[in-house]
């Protein structure tokens, strides 16, 4: 029964992330029979050759940004969330390409890896904003060669937090001396306009009623029902 948990929540987060990846179809003209225009095809990750060792990285996701400071030598660290490391010390393993597999079962368990890889396998086919953080924290700009030094000494296995230990905080700690995610601070900032919303104690009251139709009167439904309505309406 413990381990069918983490299975469900892995396969639950699998499904989401299929479901973020999915692109709404573009409207097609009928009556002229026009087929869609192809997507434009991503532009390549800058050549190494542009980048300076100690570069913050960006590369725009679905629903996130992920972050890495380049490092030299076509190369980029950044914090990602494994599984791998948790199960086996076998370095060849753990740098192989995370699979989504991995990735899922990694943010369920809380742990990571601060691994190192080349720019394309970091870009994974997206495009690179450079240094674009920087306009943010003028004042605490380390130096570039302390960026990298900071990067490469954290490199291993490490605990993650979706909150409070991200890939962002790992570059805005080894850049700019502090672990920041302003992502993060979005993230929560939504959910606080979320609590504050007074439907939202509607909406708990509703979903709680169609529980205890569908499910029937017991306490497994009518207490988290009051008691989530509850903590809505007070801090609202």
């Amino acid at each position: 029964m413990k381990k069918a948990v983490p299975q469900a929540a892995a396969l639950l987060l699998e499904k989401l992330l299929l479901l973020a990846h999915l692109r709404p179809l573009p409207d097609t003209d009928t009556d002229r029979g026009e087929p869609p225009p192809p997507p434009a095809p991503a532009p390549p990750p800058p050549a190494a050759g542009c980048l300076q060792r100690g570069d913050l990285l960006e590369v725009p996701r679905t629903l996130f940004v992920h972050f890495g400071i380049y490092l030299g030598e076509n190369r980029v660290a950044h914090l990602m969330p494994d599984i791998l490391p948790a199960l086996t010390d076998d370095r060849r393993q753990i740098q192989r390409v995370v699979t989504n597999k991995r990735l899922i079962l990694g943010v369920v368990t809380k742990t990571a890896s601060i691994r190192v890889d080349t720019v394309e396998d970091f870009a994974y086919g997206g495009s690179i904003l450079v240094n674009h953080m920087d306009r943010l924290f003028k004042d605490r700009l380390l130096g570039s060669e302390e960026a990298a030094r900071r990067a490469e000494k954290l490199v291993g296995a490490t605990a993650y937090s979706l909150l409070w230990n991200n890939c962002e905080h790992f570059v805005t700690y080894c850049r700019y001396g502090a672990p920041v995610s302003l992502q993060t601070d979005k993230f929560c900032e939504t959910v606080k306009m979320i609590i504050r919303d007074q439907r939202s104690v509607l909406a708990s009251v509703l979903v709680g009623l169609a529980a205890v139709v569908c499910l029937g009167l017991a306490p497994s439904t009518t207490l988290p029902t009051i008691l989530i309505t509850f903590l809505l309406w007070m801090a609202g």
